[in-house]
């Protein structure tokens, strides 16, 4: 329909031409409305619409007879020109498959005379390892024999090796092994120059498993409760069954401890809580030097409380957080790297960043917190590096 036509029918009043329409146009459209649906996709388009075409119905639907008709309608119908016309000329380097390299290698086979195969044939199992066994001795005393007269500088060495081979080949035809033996080798596998050439597997190297951590718990915290001063390192790695409770309270006994340096809870199960109350902890220790939460289920929370704490702890130079249950995220990594700039005591971290920005903002922090440790220790030859504070 042209737009013409659509502009003439879009002002048109429905209400209006409803009204003007007699009993029977009525009644003519409301069954006309009952048997199509002209906004069901689901009908056919003959039951969505009423037919408007004036030609004579031809007869029932044959799909046959009107694909028969299409094909040769289509086959009436020229091709439409090619833009290029085809030629055949083929364009390009022509393909060539490579050549694969000819195999000049021979299969020897040992050839014996018919009497002695025929007999070998026939032979029992026993008797063949009987003769193995007389060949191989024959086989020793030949060679004896010819390394002695070769001594004396009567035998090349192309005779001794032909004499040895002839009894070589003849042992190999009696058990079989000529067809299994590359060409180099000989039966007793040996090659021609006397060198072993037999191949074996390489003997499978066991790996065990770690041995448990023997490290007490109860002791280990008691200790550290204690104060002892000849514990400087706890290690409490690879520990599963330690209870939560028990790790908070190796947090409250470093509070109070001024001897243990390094302390170790990777792989401990611990979580965010235990992460908080090291957090405390940190706020409140002027020892500790290394501390290790690693391979945990420490969440993004727990590991910028462990950080921030930091702000206010100046002698810890280790922390390891890396290998968590979950990644921290981009905004935790970009919090960690603020943090570290405005520390000046952290030597080392132990974490991947997985971002660019937060990773390089880190790494220049942990260098210059270095080069500081390096001019005091320039700056101060006398003292010992232990106890130089930044």
């Amino acid at each position: 329909m042209s737009l013409q036509v659509q502009d003439k029918y879009r002002d048109v009043d429905e209400d209006d031409l409803l009204r003007n329409l007699s009993e029977a146009e009525l009644k003519q459209l409301e069954t006309v409305l009952e048997d199509l649906d002209p906004d069901n996709a689901l009908l056919p388009a003959g039951f969505r619409q009423k037919n408007q075409t004036n030609k004579i119905d031809s007869g029932p639907f044959d799909r046959d007879h009107l694909l028969e008709y299409l094909e040769k309608d289509a086959l009436s119908k020229k091709d439409r020109d090619d833009y290029v016309p085809f030629t055949g000329e083929k364009k390009g380097k022509i393909f060539v498959p490579k050549q694969k390299p000819l195999d000049f290698h021979k299969e020897e086979k040992a050839s014996l005379d018919p009497e002695l195969e025929e007999a070998l044939t026939s032979a029992t199992d026993g008797e063949l390892c009987d003769l193995a066994v007389r060949l191989l001795d024959s086989l020793s005393t030949v060679t004896a024999q010819l390394d002695a007269v070769n001594l004396m500088g009567l035998l090349s060495l192309g005779q001794k090796m032909a004499a040895n081979d002839s009894l070589k080949l003849q042992l190999s035809a009696i058990l079989g092994l000529h067809n299994l033996l590359p060409n180099s080798v000989t039966s007793n596998g040996y090659d021609s120059q006397g060198f072993p050439n037999v191949v074996k597997a390489e003997p499978i190297k066991p790996v065990f498993d770690e041995p448990p951590n023997p490290t007490n718990v109860e002791e280990t915290l008691k200790r550290i409760k204690n104060n002892d001063p000849r514990l400087t390192e706890a290690n409490l790695n690879n520990i599963k069954n330690i209870p939560i409770p028990t790790l908070k309270d190796f947090a409250k006994a470093l509070e109070k401890n001024s001897h243990v340096k390094t302390f170790s809870i990777a792989a401990t199960r611990s979580n965010d809580p235990v992460a908080i109350a090291f957090a405390d902890m940190l706020k409140v220790n002027k020892t500790l030097r290394s501390l290790n939460i690693e391979s945990n289920f420490v969440t993004g929370s727990g590991i910028l409380a462990l950080v921030e704490a930091l702000k206010e702890n100046e002698t810890l130079q280790e922390i390891k957080i890396d290998n968590q249950r979950q990644q921290l995220g981009t905004a935790v990594e970009m919090e960690i790297a603020h943090l570290l700039e405005e520390n000046t005591s952290i030597l080392k971290i132990g974490y991947h960043f997985t971002q660019q920005g937060p990773r390089t903002r880190a790494a220049a922090a942990i260098t210059k917190n270095n080069d500081l440790v390096w001019i005091i220790r320039v700056n101060s030859p006398s003292k010992p590096l232990a106890s130089l504070q930044i």
